[in-house]
């Protein structure tokens, strides 16, 4: 998965040319996160938005994506997103903290580096717009 980033700033929020592999990680660590059995309180915990926003944002991303193509996203989005990327992961724990790395890959489609790749390229990409 291309992990490279660039967002170009639109007024408050800002422009992200994604790939299609791009935005399946994104949509499946939020998606993953909003269907479990937490509260708003919990998922504001986990990604700094309730259950409202978070389904919001995976409606966008949902869908089968055949090229890249500009998403245009605010920062509390890009926040969400960035968290959905590395709390994902602290799902697939098992008792006595080892990484279940096999239920991860099955259920995500892809391996935790990739997830941890992207969030630090969202980050990066930030920080560069």
């Amino acid at each position: 998965m291309r992990t490279q980033l660039k967002l170009t700033r639109d007024g408050d929020a800002f422009v992200a040319r994604l790939t299609p592999r791009q935005v399946a990680a994104m949509y499946e660590a939020l998606s993953h996160l909003s269907e479990q059995d937490h509260g708003d309180t919990e998922l504001t915990l986990l990604v700094g938005a309730g259950r409202e926003p978070v389904e919001a944002l995976v409606e966008r991303l949902a869908g089968r994506h055949t090229e890249s193509r500009d998403f245009r996203m605010t920062i509390e989005e890009l926040h969400m997103v960035h968290s959905a990327l590395t709390a994902a992961p602290t799902m697939f724990l098992e008792r006595g903290g080892l990484f279940a790395e096999e239920p991860f890959n099955i259920r995500l489609g892809f391996y935790r580096e990739n997830f941890y790749a992207l969030a630090s390229a969202v980050l990066r990409a930030v920080a560069e717009a």
